[in-house]
Parts: C-alpha cells; sequence; structure tokens
C-alpha cells in the first residue's frame, strides 16, 4: 500500500497510457500503408477504431484481435480455468460490436509453459460457453508451448491466452464509426459486471499486496479472488438487437470500455467532447481500489470501466426507446451523460460538484 497522501497511478505499474497512445499512432500511421496492398477488396476503416473493416463485392467484413492480459494470474491463483475463455471471447465480441458488426467466427491463441492436457480442456470450456452467449463459431486456433517465454510459478498451469474474430456488416448504411455524433446525443451506460478483463496490472499490485484471494475486503460482497475472476460482460446480443430495430439516425456511436476506460471514447468522434455527468456512483470493487490505492478519480475513470461496460451514443428524441430494449434484454442501464459540440474528444467527468478532464 502507497504511504499516506501519496496517489497511485496506472504508470507505477509499468504502463504509461499516453506512451501507450503515441506508440500506437506512430504503429497506425506504418501499417496505413499496407492498405494498398490488397488486390481483392477495399479497407473502409483501418488502425484506430475498434476493428477493422474490408469491403469485398459489396459486403463489409470485420476484423479485431485480443487478449485478457493478467487476468490471466488471477486465474492461475484460484485455480479456476473454465472461465477465462468467457473473457476472451468477450472482450473480441464487444469490440467488434462496435462499428455495427455481427460477429461470425473466431480463432483461439493458446501458449503455455508446459504441454497440459487438463489446464487445455477447462480454458476451452470457457471458450465454448462464451461462443455460445455470442452466437458464433469457434473455426480454429493455434497452441503453442513455449517454455522461455510463458513463466509463472505454476509451471505446468502458466499461459496466456488471445483471440481474433472476424464479423459481417451486410448493409453498408448499417456500418457505425461515430462520425454521426452530435451536440445535445446522450450517452447511455450498459453496466459491467466488475473490472472485467482490463487495469489488473494495477488492481493486482494494490490488493493483492494486502490481501489474500480468500479474504473479503470491505466494500466487496464475495472474497476477492471470485470478484477479480468474475467474467466479462457480453453485450452482443443487446447490441445487435438495437442495431436491428434502429438505424443510424438513432444510434450514432457505440463504445465497449476497456483498457484505457472512458477515454475510449475519442476514437468514436474526436469533433466533440463526451460530459459524464451522471455516472452511477462508485461503489464494490472499483471503490476497494480507489481507497486502497489512494487513488485519484481521474485516474480511475482513465483505468476502470467503474461499473460501465458498454456505452451507446444516441439521439436524444430515441432515448426512451432504446432503454426500454435494452432492459427487456435484462441489461441494466442508465443515462451518463451527454455529447457536447465543437470539442476535441476530451471525456469530462463531474465529481462531488466538479468537472474533471481525463
Amino acid at each position: 500500500m502507497p504511504p499516506e497522501g501519496k496517489s497511485t497511478y496506472y504508470k507505477d505499474v509499468g504502463i504509461d497510457m499516453k506512451e501507450v497512445k503515441k506508440i500506437q499512432e506512430q504503429i497506425g500511421k506504418n501499417i496505413e500503408k499496407t492498405h494498398n496492398f490488397i488486390n481483392f477488396g477495399k479497407v473502409i476503416s483501418g488502425f484506430g477504431h475498434y476493428a477493422g473493416l474490408i469491403e469485398i463485392e459489396g459486403k463489409i467484413i470485420s476484423l479485431h484481435t485480443d487478449g485478457v492480459g493478467t487476468k490471466v494470474l488471477i486465474s492461475q491463483l484460484m485455480e479456476k480455468y473454465d472461465t477465462i475463455g468467457i473473457d476472451c471471447i468477450a472482450m473480441n465480441v464487444n469490440d467488434l460490436i462496435c462499428v455495427g458488426s455481427k460477429p461470425v467466427g473466431y480463432l483461439s491463441y493458446i501458449a503455455l509453459q508446459k504441454t497440459n492436457d487438463i489446464l487445455l480442456k477447462e480454458i476451452t470450456k470457457g471458450l465454448v460457453k462464451g461462443a455460445k452467449i455470442s452466437d458464433i463459431a469457434i473455426v480454429g486456433g493455434e497452441t503453442a508451448i513455449l517454455p522461455e517465454i510463458i513463466t509463472g510459478n505454476r509451471k505446468e498451469y502458466s499461459f496466456d491466452l488471445a483471440g481474433m474474430i472476424f464479423g459481417i456488416i451486410k448493409n453498408k448504411k448499417k456500418i457505425i464509426l461515430g462520425n454521426k455524433i452530435k451536440s445535445d446525443d446522450i450517452i447511455i451506460g450498459i453496466n459491467s459486471s466488475g473490472l472485467h478483463s482490463n487495469g489488473y496490472s494495477l488492481a493486482r499490485k494494490i490488493l493483492l499486496e494486502k490481501y489474500s484471494i480468500n479474504d473479503k475486503p470491505e466494500y466487496l460482497n464475495t472474497n476477492l479472488g471470485t470478484e477479480l475472476l468474475k467474467p466479462t460482460t457480453i453485450y452482443s446480443k443487446t447490441i445487435l438487437k438495437l442495431i436491428d430495430e434502429f438505424d443510424i439516425t438513432a444510434i450514432h456511436g457505440l463504445s465497449h470500455i476497456t483498457g484505457g476506460a472512458f477515454t475510449k471514447l475519442k476514437r468514436l468522434n474526436s469533433n466533440v467532447d463526451y460530459i459524464l455527468d451522471t455516472l452511477p456512483q462508485i461503489k464494490g470493487i472499483f471503490k476497494q481500489i480507489m481507497v486502497d490505492g489512494n487513488i485519484d478519480i481521474a485516474e480511475m475513470y482513465k483505468t476502470f470501466n467503474m461499473g460501465i461496460g458498454f456505452c451507446v451514443i444516441v439521439a436524444k428524441n430515441k432515448v426512451e426507446e432504446i432503454i426500454k430494449v435494452i432492459q427487456k434484454d435484462r441489461m441494466t442501464c442508465q443515462i451518463i451523460g451527454k455529447i457536447k459540440s465543437n470539442g476535441n474528444g476530451d471525456t469530462i467527468v463531474k465529481s462531488n460538484n466538479n468537472f474533471l478532464k481525463i
């Protein structure tokens, strides 16, 4: 735990998001050159959004890849491996739907320190469950044994997990990239199940230095290990239902709140600002991390989802209709903010009657 009065930041665990974004921008400029390499199809949207889009003979193919990060270490501590696959499916599916795409097929990549059939079977259970929830097919993958790269105390149970997903947008008019976002649009937030699969390097540093995985800290309703291993919510069925029932005059932007948390909104449209003035109360695991780590509010909203796992940006006159559809799907949601025109893509969070740019 940090000394009294000293705040903890994500960069304290070696992750400086400003530097990461700079590197990503450089990579983006480099790989953009490859968009002209293909002689069949056309790149519509590439690096910088939630998924890449390629048009082939009138059909829009979407592509994305993601992993679960250091949440795998919690899986090892708990000696429970049958849900981490749900997280990996969720991280990919939830990003892909942000461009209006229907997820179709998935490929897994599992790297192990040592061959372990039991571990692979347990991880696969989660992948299959996530695929069922998402209505997708797992069509292949790769298993690699990398003893010099994958390290850990429990050698036979040390692993990394990532995935790749593709989807389709049948109607070009259904592509949602955020360019339609305008002033006075409303931001609806759909609740998360907990930390999901982001910010674990910071969460582990703060919590596991103070508690064991079997402890039940003050702000939690369960033991720490169980809380940290809760699977990421999969939003695809609800969001695809919204896309089917409404058009782009109603739904202007979709954002999965993952790494970088609410700063992710900027990737939708950098010509407006996102005013989050009615966010839910900070509680549970987020309160625990904030208190134990002495983390300031801005850093929390730049790192964690804070109870909101997905944002839907909609036209003001369609808010009630869209909320009804989400709630009918047994998802908890609420209005969390609005759009301000003539902005720079900034996210402004209201906390204790103060507005903070994150």
